[in-house]
């Protein structure tokens, strides 16, 4: 296939964005043709705006010559989002990265797509403030990316994931229209809700160019619980229990028999059992230890082994670290991991976890589940060795299950890492067809070319795109441009 574009273009481009933000050179393309999901593409080109109105002008561009636009972020999503398209061009937000402003009074911060996490908590703290999403990835992802994908993070419990957090967005659509939307309020019943509508839609509606964030007080004291149980079924029932009395949770965090043989054998102060859930409290130092009793009583109950309190500092950091280590653990098992961020609701999280016990047994296969119970969002990783093809062949016929059972359970298939190429063919179980429609009526009316990240979230095959696009001439072909 030919992945060079246009000359007429690369010119227009170069000459825009100048040499810094015009790159084709391999260091450039190979840098940017993967995501965390190790998926991999190269670009044609990578282009690095500095301004909206550069992002305007490039979208226009690529839209008279229907070159595909991917944008990106720090690459650290999980689901093949980011990854390019044979013959596109990557719209990387890296020198986009500036704190616009940080408004205490209105308990909110604007910033540009580019800013990363961790450097905009750093900047926060010093006002008492923080920005709730808290995935991972924390330091290193971008806020642009986090936006993208709805990302979330175990404090999302209590504080709630992106699309609770941003108050306002300014976009550039795949029209090359810039769009405005929301403010510096917490209350709006103004019109559409196309703040919410854009995050969370992974680039493929327009490109975030500008957000304003809801922000929160950093709290006076904090303190952990770790509980431990006899079996998996125990701590799921544990989880709704503390989910079902009055005290929020900040932190809720599920792991099975699995994850904590996987924490010992890396060094971590971990006993023996069958489950254990990590819960967290914050509040003030004459509210946190009622606050704290009343997570306690309800996560006692049949089979609850052993309960632990850890108060600020050493100890509580020591609980989290363990939660942390899990992830980079797996990888002493297997080479092979198929994670993937299933929700259901709270009550019925007993069910999930064993249906995955049952299928981890049906498919010979270890499967390691932790996360977000408090939201009913768990990691369910899927082990495998990816040169043994009979292993290879039952985890990834073990994936379709895991999405028939968290469906059958009344869930659906992403919490936070959102859908991309990862889980794009899931979407019609998902989905009943009027509603694919509505979505594909909506990114028609957006992006009325499809060039803003093709091939990702909406799944295509029976399911072709709005007339209306067909006859802008908007289909993409092999080389990501419009056949008319």
């Amino acid at each position: 296939m030919n992945n060079m574009l246009p000359a007429e273009l690369a010119t227009e481009l170069s000459v825009l964005l100048g040499a810094e933000g015009w790159r084709t050179d391999d260091g450039a393309l190979e840098a940017n043709a993967q995501d965390n999901s190790w998926r991999h593409q190269r670009p044609a080109a990578v282009a690095l705006p500095t301004s909206r109105e550069q992002v305007q002008a490039l979208v226009r561009a690529c839209r008279r010559h229907r070159i595909a636009l991917v944008a990106r972020g720090a690459g650290t999503g999980t689901t093949g989002a980011a990854v390019p398209l044979e013959g596109s061009i990557v719209l990387s937000f890296a020198r986009m990265d500036r704190i616009l402003s940080i408004r205490p009074g209105d308990r909110c911060a604007v910033v540009e797509p580019g800013v990363l996490n961790g450097d905009l908590q750093h900047a926060l703290s010093a006002h008492g403030l923080f920005w709730a999403p808290d995935p991972s990835s924390a330091d290193i992802c971008s806020i642009g990316g986090n936006l993208a994908c709805n990302a979330g993070g175990p404090r999302a419990v209590k504080y709630g994931t992106s699309r609770d957090n941003v108050l306002g967005l300014v976009a550039v659509t795949g029209s090359g229209d810039i769009i405005q939307c929301g403010g510096a309020y917490t209350k709006d019943a103004t019109g559409y809700d196309l703040t919410h509508l854009l995050v969370g839609s992974e680039g493929t509606l327009a490109l975030i160019v500008e957000a304003t964030l809801k922000l929160a007080a950093l709290p006076v004291a904090q303190a952990g619980l770790r509980v431990l149980y006899r079996d998996a079924d125990a701590a799921a029932q544990a989880v709704s229990r503390v989910m079902g009395q009055p005290v929020v949770p900040t932190r809720l965090e599920f792991m099975d028999a699995r994850s904590l043989q996987l924490l010992r054998l890396n060094g971590a102060d971990v006993a023996d059992a069958g489950a254990m859930l990590l819960i967290e409290a914050d509040g003030d130092h004459d509210t946190l230890p009622y606050l704290l009793q009343a997570l306690a009583t309800a996560a006692e109950g049949d089979g609850m082994l052993a309960l632990d309190v850890a108060m600020e500092g050493a100890a509580r950091e020591k609980l989290w670290a363990a939660r942390k280590a899990l992830s980079p653990a797996l990888r002493s098992v297997a080479p092979g991991k198929i994670n993937e961020d299933v929700v259901v609701p709270v009550s019925r999280i007993p069910e999930l976890v064993a249906g995955v016990q049952a299928l981890a047994r049906e498919h010979d296969l270890t499967i390691v589940t932790f996360g977000h119970a408090g939201n009913g969002n768990l990691h369910v990783n899927i082990l495998y060795h990816p040169d043994d093809a009979d292993e290879n062949a039952r985890a990834h016929a073990a994936l379709p299950k895991i999405f028939a059972l968290t469906l059958a359970l009344e869930g659906t298939l992403s919490g936070e890492h959102g859908i991309g190429l990862a889980k794009r063919d899931f979407m019609a179980q998902a989905f009943t067809p009027e509603t694919l429609a509505a979505m594909r009526a909506i990114k028609a009316a957006l992006d009325p070319d499809g060039i803003l990240n093709p091939g990702k979230v909406l799944p295509t095959a029976a399911c072709p795109r709005p007339a209306a696009a067909v006859t802008a001439g908007s289909t993409i072909d092999g080389n990501h441009r419009a056949r008319p």
